[in-house]
């Protein structure tokens, strides 16, 4: 049986946070979690052993980029644990397909990498992508209804930590939700920040900064930009589409074009 407690965050992950367990914050945030679980189990949403999913798939070791969403989908059949990705089998044309990952889509398109087949990325945080939410949980069709619940002590205490423990790492920091953590993120650690506005429909072309230019012919550049930084510090670069060999080896090629 699948509880709720720190037991259930992955012992590298649960290294890293250090001794935040013992504090008042974590033991406000268990208390608070277990109390919707006994009042509201089948109205939260992800499911309770996905909470972690984003930590069970990507190990401290591992991880070579951040990208942080603000809490899961609330609408059914969506959130999976990982931040932006939802299951393989809602078609991309599917009214259900969030306004996020289509846009996603077109900038990986537009740099040159092709369009996602599905919006399931599991192959990225596979990769060594932290696809991390700011909010583990949410209450169906409630959006940022367990914000206050006490995950942001959590979650921001894993930021602080990884930036200052992991050298080389690339943020992905898309809306003023995600840019509000740019503070705890170390400045002394040689990490890669890219900011833009926010992919969904409401936010993609606001701000100086936009993750698409309007008209959809250019993008905020970030999955290309990526990846030069992950080959000039030796490290691989990301597949972002899973696709025919050909035409990831050309996306990549290009990189040194």
């Amino acid at each position: 049986m699948f509880s709720f407690s720190k037991e259930a965050i992955p012992k590298d992950w649960r290294a890293l946070l250090g001794d935040y367990f013992d504090t008042a914050d974590w033991k406000a945030l268990e208390n608070n979690i277990k109390k919707e679980l006994h009042n509201n189990l089948e109205s939260i949403r992800p499911e309770l052993h996905n909470f972690f999913k984003a930590l069970e798939l990507t190990p401290v070791d591992a991880v070579k980029v951040v990208i942080l969403g603000q809490d899961p989908y609330h609408s059914p059949g969506l959130a999976q644990g990982l931040a932006f990705s939802i299951p393989n089998n809602i078609s991309t044309n599917s009214r259900e397909f969030p306004s996020s990952l289509r846009n996603i889509s077109k900038a990986l398109s537009i740099e040159g990498f092709g369009a996602l087949p599905n919006g399931d990325l599991h192959h990225w945080a596979k990769q060594g992508i932290l696809l991390l939410n700011t909010a583990l949980s949410v209450k169906l069709g409630e959006a940022g209804s367990h914000a206050n619940l006490g995950w942001k002590s959590l979650i921001d205490r894993l930021i602080f930590r990884l930036s200052a423990q992991k050298s080389q790492l690339v943020w992905l920091l898309w809306g003023g939700h995600a840019q509000s953590k740019l503070a705890l993120i170390s400045q002394n650690n040689d990490q890669f920040i890219l900011q833009s506005s926010h992919p969904s429909g409401l936010g993609v072309y606001k701000t100086n900064t936009p993750f698409l230019v309007p008209g959809d012919q250019e993008s905020c550049g970030h999955f290309t930009k990526t990846n030069e930084w992950l080959i000039a510090h030796q490290l691989d670069p990301i597949q972002w589409v899973k696709t025919s060999a050909n035409r990831e080896s050309n996306a990549q090629a290009n990189l040194f074009g």
